[in-house]
């Protein structure tokens, strides 16, 4: 394993022991506020508003996940529904995102399907596209099946996640091209195991270039999600030497990762999406942040010191 992913196993460990996580929910606000932009939907509608001003178009994404029962699944759900219809009356582009396991995945794949067909038969009348987020390893199938269910049944404004780092995700993305999806690249964010993932950050990198042209040739509209330089230096040479327009992909960042280069490729002419995540339940979240970036850490450290 390389230091990248040994320090991210580290961070996700650690970061799993209730009493770090007592002490982060109470020291460490001001770096939660770097990442998170509230915990209601006001401030995240708020925020959005001001990407909106910066040409960056947001992803509004109402944080939770793994809920343990059905009525918790069905206050996520009343939530989803109070973000779709206060988007439907912003003239901005609207673009919700959400976790299965957070609408009761976990509890039954038939709550969650259903759960979440009422969150898009209220979504797609008012022009609100819906991205499915991919988890980890073990919830992949079940996610995969709920989105091609989904469009089977008809709805289009839905959209899917693959992430580089597992080996399967090829076999994946071939399984879906008939479905013409909308798709999210993501190197992925979850602790996983060498038997379902590359643990090389190098494997990583090339798969989701490898990928990302995969789906770009197969005519797909692809979402980068992605901060790395290289990565994005690359998508741009490649889609300039293969002809393939803007309106055909875009970049995808985090919320308050990298605010300069989001408007420097909004003022060159790309598309770009910030992710917006707002809430309570933002400490999943942010462990994923802090186990991506080093200096992340040094951030936690010197709030738990006061510093």
């Amino acid at each position: 394993m390389n230091l990248d992913l040994a320090y991210r196993s580290f961070v996700l460990e650690v970061a799993g022991n209730p009493q770090v996580e007592r002490l982060i929910r109470t020291r460490a606000r001001g770096l939660v506020r770097r990442y998170v932009a509230g915990e209601t939907l006001e401030e995240a509608l708020r925020a959005a508003e001001s990407l909106e001003k910066e040409g960056i178009h947001a992803i509004l994404d109402l944080l939770g996940e793994m809920v343990r029962t059905e009525e918790e699944a069905r206050g996520f759900q009343r939530g989803l529904l109070e973000l779709v219809w206060a988007l439907a009356e912003k003239p901005w582009p609207r673009y919700v995102s959400l976790k299965l396991t957070q609408l009761g995945l976990d509890l039954s794949e038939a709550l969650a399907l259903s759960l979440l067909r009422e969150v898009l038969r209220e979504a797609e009348p008012r022009g609100v596209f819906v991205r499915l987020d991919m988890e980890d390893s073990p919830r992949v199938e079940a996610t995969l099946r709920i989105y091609k269910a989904l469009r089977e049944e008809g709805f289009s404004q839905v959209g899917i996640v693959l992430q580089s780092y597992l080996y399967r995700t090829e076999k994946d993305l071939l399984d879906l091209l008939p479905y013409r999806p909308n798709l999210r690249l993501v190197k992925g964010a979850y602790r996983e195991p060498q038997e379902v993932a590359f643990q090389d950050k190098r494997l990583i990198d090339a798969e989701y270039l490898h990928l990302g042209k995969l789906a770009l040739r197969e005519g797909l509209y692809v979402a980068f999600a992605t901060h790395d330089p290289r990565m994005i230096r690359e998508v741009r040479r490649y889609t300039e030497a293969m002809g393939i327009p803007r309106e055909r992909f875009e970049f995808q960042f985090l919320y308050g990762v990298r605010p300069e280069e989001q408007k420097r490729l909004a003022q060159e002419g790309y598309v770009v999406r910030a992710y917006v995540p707002y809430g309570t339940h933002w400490y999943p979240y942010l462990t994923r942040r802090i186990a991506e970036r080093p200096e992340n850490l040094f951030l936690v450290l010197r709030s738990l010191l006061g510093g």
